[in-house]
């Protein structure tokens, strides 16, 4: 079977196969800004007598990890017509897709999935989680007060290098944050609007995306450097008691404000998977990646669908080089070292659940090689 990179007088098809795969229906005025937005796209597709049987889209981007940024391949719009299902072209897509972010130069990948499961058989491993919490009025109860003050904005006057500078030092804390363009800030904050909350020395230290409509506020990003920023937003979040009947929030799993909160016991909270990390390139990927401490150790990775990374990595004093040595040998899975080396699951919890083998003393030092940071994602593709 042939894969070919789709061109733009293809962009139809694609978008008909979305359209009926994902079922939702793009209008003749949305037609333009769709194609625009697929011109950044690398869409690749199976044709059969000249038909679209199946397809991917390739998004170059960018990922944090703490400070580091590493260029990240998204995959979206993954979709087979059902007449055409069961013959392998998914597989044989996302199989040409790790070869073809390989050779561009893509350390990792990321995307959302429809079943965790099923890309999980591709490599593909959980990065976080999201976390939806739901508050009453009754719950609405203000903090101790701050002494900054918060702005609201529309997209249109809001400074915009303000909301990057707090979300920058934000995502520094995490793993998995989008490394985001200011065309990708238009897209995310759409109708929403803006509040930043500014200390005493008139600097932004936090923001917070929300709409407000039929009694409810929904929080789409609550972004917070520190918590004289979490008080600011969240005191900001209660003058509005008197507007809406009910709060709906989009945050961090781990987020510090709740446990700050004077109301706890009629909170509702709902965690759920969201987004999926592969590293692409095992060799690049460690050679950038930061470690911590003076530990060494052998990772012996498995990855069928992408061979390359098929070899046994000797980490020493943060130093990485291939080696055929055995000694002292973690044998772990593309999966389990995604996810170890993003922050979502600990060495220790993976060992726990079978996806490490090796002995206590050497998953104790691959622990201490991996900085304690979580990973977290609020965009989506």
């Amino acid at each position: 079977m042939a894969i070919e990179r789709m061109t733009e007088d293809q962009f139809m098809d694609s978008v008909r196969l979305s359209e009926y795969a994902f079922q939702y229906k793009v209008s003749e005025e949305q037609q333009e800004a769709v194609f625009k937005n697929l011109k950044k796209h690398q869409v690749y597709g199976i044709y059969e007598n000249s038909m679209l049987a199946a397809k991917f889209h390739l998004i170059p981007l960018a990922t944090n990890v703490g400070e580091q940024s590493f260029k990240m391949g998204g995959i979206a719009g993954v979709a087979t017509y059902p007449e055409y299902r069961r013959r392998g072209y998914v597989k044989e897509l996302l199989t040409f897709g790790l070869e073809t972010m390989k050779t561009q130069g893509f350390t990792v990948s990321m995307l959302h999935p429809f079943d965790v499961s099923f890309y999980r058989k591709y490599g593909w491993e959980l990065l976080s989680n999201r976390l939806k919490t739901v508050f009453q009025r009754s719950d609405l109860v203000m903090l101790e007060p701050v002494e900054g003050f918060v702005k609201r904005y529309l997209f249109e006057n809001v400074h915009v290098d303000e909301l990057k500078t707090i979300y920058s030092q934000y995502a520094s804390q995490f793993s998995g944050m989008l490394v985001r363009e200011d065309q990708w800030w238009k897209s995310v904050v759409d109708d929403l609007h803006i509040a930043i909350y500014y200390d005493t020395a008139n600097q932004p230290i936090g923001y917070i995306l929300y709409e407000s409509k039929d009694n409810k506020m929904t929080v789409e990003e609550f972004v917070a450097i520190n918590f004289e920023a979490r008080q600011g937003l969240w005191n900001f979040i209660c003058q509005h008691d008197s507007m809406i009947s009910e709060l709906e929030m989009i945050t961090y799993e781990k987020e510090p404000l709740f446990f700050a909160l004077t109301k706890q016991k009629t909170v509702k909270r709902e965690i759920f998977p969201y987004f999926m990390v592969r590293i692409v390139d095992v060799d690049s990927f460690l050679k950038e990646y930061k470690f911590t401490g003076n530990e060494t150790l052998r990772l012996q990775i498995s990855d069928p669908f992408a061979p390359w990374n098929e070899k046994t990595f000797l980490v020493k004093e943060g130093e990485v080089r291939v080696t055929n040595e055995t000694e002292r040998t973690l044998k772990l899975s593309i999966n389990a070292l995604s996810t170890a080396l993003f922050g979502h699951k600990r060495p220790t919890e993976l060992f726990g659940a079978g996806m490490i083998e090796g002995t206590d003393q050497d998953i104790e030092a691959f622990e201490k090689m991996i900085p304690n940071r979580d990973a977290y994602m609020y965009d989506f593709f």
